[in-house]
């Protein structure tokens, strides 16, 4: 059920385009894929272990469907009927009883993959009823769980490592992550996320929580070799400030190098970067070209001060930067 892809007004076919994350980080690099290509998957973890999917993959022993929702709201469009659904199927109940804190996207996913039987085909049909402008795939077919060795929590100790596992455990650490791994060790990838790979022009790595959305992918057998070996070239877009907990004290290099340490034979074509953030920084530049790839600039946060994306504006980099 997944859209066909069409020529744009002069012929050609627009690239095709993957994206890699979960949560807020992959939200952001959707809304502004969705605005420069009509050829967008988004592949998404699937190791949720709190809120309402984390209840749900607990009382029912489904994937957690909170990431994947998001992805699919960031697809929607621009429009009244975009707009509506993504707001619908965001839309938490507030009560004194067990709905509580449940998003209606994540029941309305769950009962599609109850009714199916299969993941992708309920995601697809969720996209279909949403009008949303590109495809969300789940990068594994099975639930994961994500297990970090974390130093820093024992002051008597600091520099001894502690293992912690699960997604909200490892992402609100007050230690420093210094590595991650999956349980189970192998986890089937989902056959149509690792053809999307194969297939793409384009894949993007983040922004977001690099060690709890980004990195998971390289740690699928079959998906790490699709995105090492894929045709596609790579892009990582950098976060605009570490993330409490998670990457502390990291600095922009630094996001970098935790990547070639998880997969050290992926190699990078285009760094994105705020330009108000790394300007100066030697570091990086260094660091970019040891991966192979170039260093892109741009202004890329809100105007706000708040550290977010602005879709309008990592649009016109993308589009820049894909169309180069």
């Amino acid at each position: 059920m997944a859209k066909s892809t069409t020529c744009d007004e002069d012929g050609q076919r627009p690239p095709r385009v993957v994206a890699l994350g979960g949560g807020h980080g992959l939200y952001a690099s959707l809304s502004a894929l969705r605005r420069v290509t009509t050829d967008v998957t988004a592949i998404v973890t699937v190791a949720d272990d709190g809120g309402s999917s984390g209840r749900l993959r607990r009382e029912l022993g489904v994937l957690p469907p909170g990431d994947l929702r998001m992805a699919l709201a960031a697809l929607c469009g621009d429009d009244e009927w975009g707009h509506t659904w993504s707001q619908v199927i965001q839309h938490r109940f507030r009560s004194e009883g067990e709905l509580h804190g449940h998003a209606v996207g994540n029941l309305l996913i769950v009962a599609l993959w109850e009714l199916l039987g299969d993941s992708v085909a309920g995601l697809d049909w969720v996209g279909q009823l949403l009008g949303a402008h590109g495809r969300v795939l789940p990068m594994s077919s099975v639930p994961l769980d994500i297990v970090a060795e974390v130093s820093g929590l024992d002051p008597r100790r600091p520099e001894a490592l502690t293992t912690v596992r699960g997604q909200v455990a490892c992402a609100s650490t007050s230690g420093k992550v210094r590595s991650i791994s999956l349980i189970p060790e192998d986890p089937p990838a989902s056959p149509q996320a690792v053809k999307a790979v194969r297939e793409a022009d384009w894949v993007v790595f983040g922004p977001g929580s690099w060690f709890t959305s980004v990195l998971p992918h390289l740690l699928v057998p079959d998906l790490a070799r699709a995105l090492v070996g894929t045709r596609a070239k790579r892009m990582v877009v950098l976060n605009l400030s570490p993330q409490r907990g998670e990457t502390d004290g990291f600095r922009p290099e630094n996001y970098l190098e935790v990547l070639h340490e998880h997969a050290p034979d992926l190699g990078v074509d285009v760094v994105l970067a705020d330009q108000g953030k790394v300007e100066e920084d030697r570091p990086l530049k260094e660091m970019v070209g040891r991966l192979g790839g170039c260093l892109e600039l741009a202004h890329l946060s809100h105007d706000d001060g708040t550290p977010r994306h602005d879709p309008d504006r990592l649009a016109s980099a993308f589009e820049r930067i894909l169309q180069g």
